[in-house]
């Protein structure tokens, strides 16, 4: 059975990527720019929220990100450190806890942004509610989903797709070696579940 819910699901929030908003060209390193922003539900598609998304992005070495949703306009400070190999990858500064991080939350019934770190015992990840049965499933069903979306198959129709000709063996190595471990954990869940069944009538 699954753990009682005293903390609110981060998933159930809204959730601010940086690298994600910079892939969607909602904010671009060199640069400032402004543009409307939505969420939606990942399961029905139904809009949760919509705003404006404003970042300068102008001075390699900082700026900042202003969100204004509904009653909230929240402006949030950015940083850039030098990458290994060149270049430079760009972080929130947490509102709250100043850490640098790549992604802020606003859980369910939050007035502002800020990191996992700071929601502490508030919130929890949707993960963190399951079972280790409930998790084995969601991660079995987690790799079927992206090794389909590589190549291109259907879900329904593989447990563990085929490796396509776009992906490179260690990958798909990678992934078969997880989906295994998956396996095995719901083999001993399954088998725990069975002898607990078995002392329970034994009574």
């Amino acid at each position: 059975m699954s753990r009682a819910r005293e903390r609110v699901t981060l998933e159930n929030g809204l959730k601010l990527d940086l690298n994600r908003l910079a892939r969607k060209g909602f904010v671009k390193p060199g640069a400032y720019r402004g543009s409307g922003i939505s969420w939606t539900n990942s399961y029905t598609g139904e809009e949760l929220a919509s705003g404006w998304v404003t970042a300068d992005m102008l001075d390699p070495q900082g700026g900042w990100l202003r969100i204004k949703l509904g009653e909230l306009d929240q402006t949030i400070t950015l940083t850039s450190h030098p990458r290994h190999f060149g270049g430079r990858q760009w972080y929130f500064v947490c509102p709250r806890t100043t850490r640098t991080i790549s992604v802020l939350w606003m859980p369910p019934g939050a007035r502002s942004f800020a990191s996992r770190q700071h929601w502490g015992r508030q919130a929890a990840y949707h993960s963190q509610f399951l079972t280790p049965i409930d998790r084995a499933h969601r991660g079995k069903a987690r790799i079927n989903s992206r090794l389909c979306a590589i190549g291109g198959c259907d879900p329904d129709e593989w447990e563990l797709p085929p490796k396509s000709k776009w992906m490179r063996w260690r990958t798909y190595n990678r992934a078969e070696a997880k989906f295994d471990q998956y396996e095995a954990s719901l083999e001993w869940g399954l088998a725990d579940l069975k002898l607990f069944a078995k002392i329970m009538a034994g009574r």
